[in-house]
This record gives structure tokens, C-alpha cells and sequence, in this order.
């Protein structure tokens, strides 16, 4: 038996204390770091599914447009004219760099400083960190509202500011609004302001001329190049409009104002190449006699409908292989009605272009899946693309009939309603369009389709351009054109959340609003435009939930492009 002594035995206790003690002190220590680690893991994994949380509400917002190649059949072309085609790519490649510094500034520079994949190619799309398709609302964190004039005036500018300025060239499509070395307000003309970029593009246009087949558009290439260096458009404009028998085709310029919101007066930058369907364009070419008729039928008094707008005019229909700047930002164009001069237009007419291939992309992937989910299934066999295309090509026609000088003495409509007048033009071109394929219906001269498909075809069609939002004029006039029709009992919601038209309440309701609108552009009513926009031009609790139905259901809000030499075959 070992026997300890009792101050080993005290020495003993005391080791065997301190180990406890210090045991208990390493338990907590432990018990804290593993604490702290969870908790540090916890955090990390918290910011890590706020950033995915992030990430997925932009990549939500990419995927809800749709991808679609833009190609056609080029196998009769000649080598000159594939040769050509490359040029004008180039070209059209210059308008989109300039329409980013029209729009937010250089595009390298703007995109390099946006991190996020996905956020990234949402900029892409929309040219900028502003949402196109939900009032502008900045989606890159830094950026507030966007300038109303963009970069076509200085942002420290106020309204009356400009119009005490008294450069006579200030409301020029073509002019941007600067401040000179003493803070002044002085005007820089497109060709000025653009220098570098211009004289590459107007080379490339000279260049493509030399290689063009046909005389006219060889001509037109010539003296558009010559409008890009001196921001003179009207002689290449009238070329443009002789042209019959190209098969090739290109809009490139400054063209819309649709992005100057301050005052409307600015056209942006663009471009279109367009290859030729002439069995399509065949089709359309003999309603282009009845324009000046039509003219006459209008719905209002004679004095609104003095002028004739010219009959020299055509209607086509095209493959769009390239678009570029101002038509591919967000919503994309599926018909254009051009020139805007309306001095060219009251001389010679406009030409309407219809994009088939963008049009049927659209159709199928967006309006289609739109009538399944909100129109009524007794009336869903009445969506068809034939009413869909000829409501588009009505929509082009209506833009050069009307009115395009007050009758009051004011001047040029586009100019009286300034910020107003995009969306009430389009507004005009939607509903004047219904009222003119209605009209050529009972005159036995449209009988591509069934009127019932226009008329069902065309509600559909709202709920798809309406989602385009308050900032966009095509959003605004389909507002407009809803709320009108609702007050009207042009239609009705069923209990099983779709919609019916009553097509009779509905013609009536079409004539009813073609004549505000003419009456309000014709008498040159500011005031008036800008009431009919504020009070119907909205999204009200009922329409946004059919249309939170339509985003819930995953339906492409629109399309963006795979597109350029490439994608063509060149």
C-alpha cells in the first residue's frame, strides 16, 4: 500500500484542480470558435444566397427574352452583292457605338465596370443600367433615374434653360445640346459631335455603293453617305423611296426620337439590313393604291384630312438580318413606316417594311402563348400570323396618313406635342390601322383574313406591347388603347380570368379613339395629349395581375438576336 504525503497530497489535489479548470476553460474555447465558426459560416453562407438571390432576379430578367437567330436565304446573291453586305455590317456596327454614347456613353467603358455575368448582359440589352421594360428602373446598383434627354442635352439642363437658348438649329433632329468653356448652351451638329465614326461609316457606304447590283439602291448608298457627313437627309430619303427592285436594303441614320423623353426632338442612331421576300411583298403591293382613298375615309372633319399623302409609295416585306442601335434596344421593331420628313412624306409617300422573320418569331413565342393563357377559348381559333402581320402592316400605313401639320397654324405636330407625340403617334398608327383593315374588309378589297381574327388578334396584341411599360411610347399607346376599350365594353373579363371582345363595341370604340387622336394632332393640343396620356396611359391593379400571370408563366417579354455576318453565312 503506498501511502502519500500530505503535502503531495495537497499538490496532487491542486494538479488535478488546474487540470479541471483549465479543461473547463479549453471546452469553452472550443465551444466559442465552433460558435463563432458557425456563425461566420452562417454569414457567409447568408451574403451567399443574397448574392445568388441577386443573381437569379437578373438572370430571370435575361431569360425572359427570347434568343433567336436572324438569318435568310442569300444563295441568290451574287459575290458582289455578299461583298457588299459585309460593308454595310460595318457600317451598321458604327451606328450602334454611337448610339451607346447617345444613350449612357462609350459601351466598353460602361460594360467593363459592371461585374456581374448577368447583369452585364441585361445592360447589353437594354443599352444601358436602365430597365426599357420596367419604367426605367435602374437595375445596377450606383446608377439613379435615367436623364429624360439621355445624352442629347447636358443633365444639369433645365426645360427653360432651352428655350430661353436661342440657336434656331436647337429642336434639329440632328443636333445635341452641349455646353461650351463658358457654361453656355451651344448646338453640335450629329456629323460634328460623331466625327471619327461618321467618315468610317459614310466609307463603308461608298465603298458598298461601288459593289450595289441595282442603280437605285447604289444611288441611295452614295447619297446617304453624304447625309451622314453633312446631316442633310432629304435627298437620300427620296432616294430611298424610288427604290423598287432591290433585294438588299438598308435603314441606317439617325431615324426615332423615342429616346429623347425631355422634348422628343432627337433622333438616334440605328440601322436595319433587310434582304427582300418577294413572294410576300407581291402580296401586299395592291393596297398601296388605296392610300389616298383612305385618306379620305377618316373619321373626322374634312378640314383634318386635307392632306393627301403621297401615293408614290410601297409596301414590302423583308428578312431583317441585322438590327442595330436605337430598334435593338429591348422591344424590338417588327414593321417600320419611313421617312419621318413629313415634307417627304406629304411629296412622295412613305415605304412600309414588314419583318417577317422577327414578326414570326414574335407571333409564336409571345403572342400565341399570350391567347392561350388570357383570351378565351371560344375565341382563341381567331389568333392567326396573317392577322397579326396585316395588323402591323396597317400599323405602317396609318403613320403616314392623318395630319402632320396643325391646322391651328401651330407647325409640325411632331414638334407641338414634343414629348407627347411619340406615344400618341403610335397610339394613332395602332388604332388607325384596325380602322383601315376594317374599312378595305367592307370594301371587298381585304379578304386575307377573317375580321374577327384582326379584331382578336389585335386584344392579344395589347397585352403583349403593353408589357413594354410606361417609359416606352408603344407601352403608353397600348395603356391607352386598353383602359379606352374597357371604358367603352369593348371586351370583357371572364370569371375565368380570360377575356372576350365584343367586336361591334369594338369597332365602335376604335372609330371613337381614331378620332381623339386625329382631332388632338390636327388642333396641335398639347395640353390634351398630355391629359389623354396621364389619365389612360396606365397600368391599373386589374391589368397588372393578368400581366404578373403572363411573367409567372414564363412568356418572353420579347426577343433579342443572334445575328451579324456570321449567323448569315458570310
Amino acid at each position: 500500500m503506498v501511502t502519500l504525503r500530505r503535502s503531495n497530497h495537497i499538490n496532487f489535489i491542486k494538479m488535478i484542480k488546474n487540470i479541471f479548470v483549465a479543461s473547463i476553460a479549453l471546452t469553452v474555447i472550443i465551444l466559442v470558435s465552433v460558435s463563432c465558426n458557425s456563425n461566420t459560416k452562417k454569414n457567409e453562407a447568408r451574403r451567399t444566397e443574397e448574392k445568388t438571390a441577386v443573381k437569379s432576379a437578373i438572370q430571370k430578367k435575361v431569360e425572359m427574352y427570347k434568343t433567336v437567330g436572324l438569318t435568310s436565304d442569300i444563295s441568290h446573291l451574287s459575290d458582289n452583292q455578299k461583298k457588299m453586305l459585309k460593308l454595310l455590317f460595318k457600317a451598321a456596327g458604327i451606328m450602334d457605338n454611337i448610339f451607346w454614347i447617345e444613350n449612357i456613353g462609350p459601351k466598353d467603358e460602361f460594360l467593363s465596370s459592371i461585374k456581374d455575368p448577368y447583369e452585364r448582359q441585361y445592360a447589353v440589352i437594354n443599352y444601358g443600367p436602365w430597365d426599357e421594360m420596367d419604367n426605367l428602373k435602374p437595375f445596377i446598383k450606383g446608377y439613379g433615374p435615367k436623364p429624360e434627354g439621355a445624352n442629347f442635352y447636358p443633365h444639369d439642363m433645365t426645360k427653360k434653360e432651352f428655350e430661353n437658348f436661342s440657336d434656331p438649329n436647337k429642336s434639329s433632329l440632328y443636333t445635341i445640346i452641349k455646353r461650351d468653356e463658358n457654361g453656355k448652351l451651344k448646338c453640335v451638329w450629329y456629323h460634328e459631335a460623331f466625327k471619327s465614326q461618321i467618315e468610317e461609316a459614310a466609307g463603308y457606304l461608298k465603298e458598298a455603293a461601288a459593289l450595289a447590283e441595282d442603280k437605285g439602291f447604289a444611288n441611295y448608298l452614295k447619297l446617304r453617305s453624304e447625309a451622314l457627313l453633312t446631316d442633310n437627309y432629304q435627298p437620300s430619303d427620296m432616294a430611298w423611296l424610288d427604290m423598287k427592285n432591290n433585294s438588299v436594303d438598308l435603314v441606317i441614320g439617325p431615324i426615332e426620337n423615342y429616346t429623347d423623353q425631355l422634348f422628343g426632338y432627337k433622333a438616334a442612331h440605328e440601322s436595319f439590313i433587310l434582304i427582300k421576300d418577294k413572294v410576300w411583298s407581291e402580296k401586299l403591293q395592291k393596297y398601296a393604291k388605296f392610300l389616298p382613298q383612305l385618306q379620305k375615309e377618316l373619321p373626322v372633319e374634312p378640314k383634318y384630312k386635307m392632306e393627301t399623302p403621297g401615293s408614290d409609295a410601297d409596301l414590302n416585306a423583308y428578312d431583317v438580318v441585322y438590327y442595330a442601335g436605337d430598334c435593338n434596344m429591348a422591344g424590338k421593331t417588327i414593321a417600320i413606316n419611313l421617312p419621318n420628313d413629313e415634307e417627304v412624306q406629304l411629296k412622295k409617300g412613305t415605304r412600309k417594311l414588314q419583318l417577317k422573320n422577327a414578326m414570326k418569331a414574335k407571333f409564336d413565342n409571345i403572342v400565341v402563348p399570350i391567347a392561350n393563357l388570357l383570351i378565351s377559348p371560344e375565341q382563341r381559333e381567331y389568333i392567326t400570323f396573317d392577322a397579326f402581320f396585316s395588323n402591323t402592316m396597317f400599323h405602317e400605313v396609318a403613320h403616314g396618313m392623318g395630319i402632320k401639320k396643325t391646322i391651328t397654324g401651330k407647325g409640325a405636330v411632331r414638334k407641338v406635342l414634343k414629348e407627347q407625340f411619340s406615344a400618341i403617334e403610335e397610339g394613332k398608327a395602332d388604332i388607325l390601322g384596325l380602322y383601315l383593315v376594317t374599312k378595305l374588309n367592307e370594301m371587298g378589297e381585304f379578304t386575307e383574313t377573317n375580321i374577327m381574327d384582326n379584331y382578336v388578334t389585335f386584344m392579344a396584341g395589347i397585352f403583349r406591347s403593353v408589357r413594354f411599360g410606361a417609359s416606352s411610347a408603344h407601352g403608353k399607346a397600348n395603356m391607352i388603347r386598353f383602359n379606352f376599350f374597357k371604358e367603352k365594353g369593348a371586351f370583357k373579363r371572364n370569371e375565368n380570368g380570360t377575356y372576350s371582345i365584343d367586336i361591334e363595341k369594338m369597332k365602335k370604340a376604335s372609330t371613337e379613339l381614331t378620332r381623339l387622336i386625329l382631332k388632338l394632332q390636327g388642333d396641335g393640343d398639347y395640353e390634351g395629349a398630355k391629359k389623354l396620356v396621364k389619365e389612360y396611359g396606365v397600368i391599373k391593379p386589374g391589368l397588372q395581375k393578368d400581366l404578373d400571370r403572363i411573367a409567372n408563366a414564363g412568356i418572353p417579354v420579347d426577343i433579342v438576336f443572334e445575328q451579324g455576318p456570321d449567323v448569315l453565312g458570310l
